[in-house]
């Protein structure tokens, strides 16, 4: 049902609409009446009507004035006026303010009704077209979701379905990054310098950020944000600037999402950090870490349980034989790479055998296998772990000591020690207790604080600690210390308050 209001000085007016006119038979209720334009003006904000009958002689506020005050608030309210001066002026007033009838004193019913019929047809109109536009709008939306999603799969073949979809502004896009999910999320912040666009891939949640300006500060400052917020993973491709290399940043994307679920880290992984890692299947990494952290702790029944929740895992999910003898052999191998680096000498174990795993046709064959395999490596790991940490480890340690103001890669890093990225990584967590990135983190603030401390510019310290971004310098900074290394540095030298650069 509509609403409506009647504004008019005399009461008498007032009491004749309220009584005269029949509004339930127009669909409409009567919400309220007033007598001045200030208690009008009121009731518009209180009730927000459909339609409004006003006079355009009152006290306090006339007429004009109040239609001209409530439009704004009240863009999609039609206005009635009526008046017993019918000058040109009001008129033409009445006409730049949009309203809907001009009526002359005496008020009749008839004249009313009219005007009641005339607004109703008009609301009816704008509703219509608001649902079209609504409808046009969710259409438009679908239409671009689904070209940037052939964006992604096909690359150039898609590029021109995708600028038709995305609009005019498709002339003003310089590059595109792809950013994937673990979960549902509020969505990236948007603003002026990029555009996002959300897709969705089965059960893979995309994000498309098309960047108006490079470089891309703005969203690297919101993903930094939504990092420390986040209460699950995801991961960033590289920046690309021809739309026809989507693929590969979506690629990246999810590749870089799967690492940060690999180590059950929240936030955001950039693919930069994973460079050379072999993709790591997300169901599967609990068992291979399982698996993984027993043979190297010598822990035979927690071997055993790994294996059943692997096992099990092939048994519920069905994956297709091949795939399942990839993973076995993954495991074969990083097995044999844990007990070489332990010492231990592998002559004598028999050869990995390939053609025996895959002349087997069943799952039972196939785990009996490898467990006889795993078995006889376990025994060559050490019973008790060491207390020492892994040569690699601490060489690896020394190394972030040294190139802490660099951009230290997981591959550059992992080469540096000579191990394979994805078993260097499970292993420096294992044994320091967190990611190498966050270690570094914790190397970069302590240098800066002591940079601080002896009185150095905060903006030579960002550089000089590997942070080229000064923001996200200070928000890491103060997400770690408490405070900003502005306040940091102020607390030792009161006397620098305000330099930060």
């Amino acid at each position: 049902m509509l609403k409506a209001v009647v504004f008019d000085d005399e009461y008498i007016v007032l009491e004749g609409l309220r009584s005269m006119i029949d509004w339930q038979r127009y669909g409409i209720e009567l919400a309220g009446t007033a007598g001045d334009g200030l208690t009008a003006l009121q009731m518009l904000r209180d009730e927000a009507p459909d339609i409004v009958l006003t006079d355009i002689r009152m006290p306090g506020m006339d007429g004009l004035q109040l239609i001209e005050t409530a439009a704004k608030e009240l863009p999609d309210t039609m206005f009635l006026i009526f008046s017993g001066f019918n000058e040109f002026e009001y008129v033409k007033r009445a006409i730049g303010l949009g309203v809907v009838d001009y009526l002359d004193k005496p008020i009749t019913v008839s004249k009313i009704e009219d005007a009641l019929l005339k607004a109703i047809e008009r609301i009816a109109k704008q509703q219509e077209f608001s649902a079209l536009k609504v409808k046009w709008e969710a259409s438009r939306a679908q239409l671009l979701e689904k070209a940037t999603l052939d964006l992604l799969l096909t690359g150039a073949k898609a590029v021109d379905q995708w600028k038709e979809a995305f609009g005019p502004d498709a002339a003003r896009v310089v590059g595109l990054t792809v950013l994937a999910f673990a979960e549902a999320h509020p969505g990236v912040p948007e603003h002026p310098t990029y555009r996002i666009v959300d897709v969705t891939n089965g059960e893979e949640r995309l994000s498309v950020a098309f960047h108006y300006a490079l470089p891309p500060e703005f969203l690297w400052e919101r993903l930094f944000e939504m990092s420390n917020q986040a209460s699950s993973a995801f991961g960033t491709g590289k920046l690309y600037l021809s739309l026809s290399e989507a693929p590969n940043s979506y690629r990246e994307a999810l590749r870089a999402l799967r690492y940060g679920r690999f180590l059950e880290e929240n936030g955001w992984t950039r693919i930069e950090d994973v460079e050379g890692n072999e993709p790591l299947p997300a169901d599967l990494s609990k068992h291979e870490e399982a698996v993984i952290v027993s043979l190297r702790t010598g822990d035979r029944e927690g071997l055993s349980k790994a294996l059943d929740g692997f096992e099990a895992w092939v048994e519920a999910q069905k994956p297709d034989p091949d795939q399942v003898e990839q993973e076995i052999l993954k495991l074969v191998y990083l097995g044999r790479k844990i007990a070489e680096e332990s010492g231990k000498n592998l002559r004598k174990l028999e050869a990995v055998g390939h053609g025996q795993l895959s002349a087997m046709h069943t799952r039972e064959d196939m785990f009996r296998w490898l467990r006889s395999r795993l078995d006889g490596l376990l025994s060559l790991t050490p019973e008790p772990r060491p207390a020492t940490k892994h040569p690699a480890i601490e060489k690896a340690l020394s190394y972030l000591e040294e190139q802490y103001g660099q951009d230290v890669s997981l591959q550059e890093l992992a080469e540096h020690v000579g191990l394979n990225p994805t078993y260097f990584s499970l292993l420096f967590k294992e044994e320091v207790g967190i990611t190498y990135i966050k270690h570094l983190t914790r190397i970069r603030m302590e240098k800066a604080k002591t940079m601080l401390r002896e009185g150095m510019r905060v903006g030579e310290v960002s550089e000089k600690v590997g942070y080229l971004n000064y923001r996200h310098f200070t928000e890491i900074f103060k997400k770690s210390v408490g405070v900003t290394p502005g306040q940091y540095r102020e607390s030792f030298h009161p006397a620098c308050k305000g330099g930060v650069s």
